[in-house]
């Protein structure tokens, strides 16, 4: 029973969780500068924005469309936990903690897609039938 619930469940799940990271990119692109400031606030350098906002861009599309999936949900996976140790250790404020734990949340459901792949309606699957 639980098999044919699930069965079509990678799309949805690749749909919700690239949608973070291609939003993410794109909104950075919007506000260039003011994103840059908020990296250099936390002592990063600003030249990173760039190649940072094509990642999350490029791979927010490519796990969408179940692109090398499993590579990708673990590199973003990582991404995710550095992004949340950077930006949001800041525990006294509950904000801070709300947002570390989604980041955390998010780390643990791309996991899982590292784990699984994308068996569904997928580059993959087209790729290799």
């Amino acid at each position: 029973m639980i098999n044919s619930l699930t069965k079509y469940a990678d799309l949805p799940a690749r749909a919700a969780m690239s949608t973070i990271f291609i939003l993410s990119g794109i909104s950075k692109i919007s506000a260039f500068e003011e994103t840059q400031g908020y990296l250099e606030a936390f002592g990063l350098p600003g030249f990173l924005l760039a190649p940072t906002t094509a990642f999350e861009i490029l791979a927010g599309l490519a796990l969408l469309v179940g692109f090398k999936t499993r590579y990708i949900a673990l590199v973003l996976a990582g991404f995710t936990v550095v992004t949340a140790l950077v930006f949001h250790r800041d525990f006294a404020d509950q904000l801070q903690q709300i947002m570390f734990l989604k980041n955390i949340a998010i780390a643990g459901g791309l996991l899982l897609l590292a784990k699984t792949g994308a068996p569904t309606f997928s580059f993959e699957k087209t790729a290799n039938p």
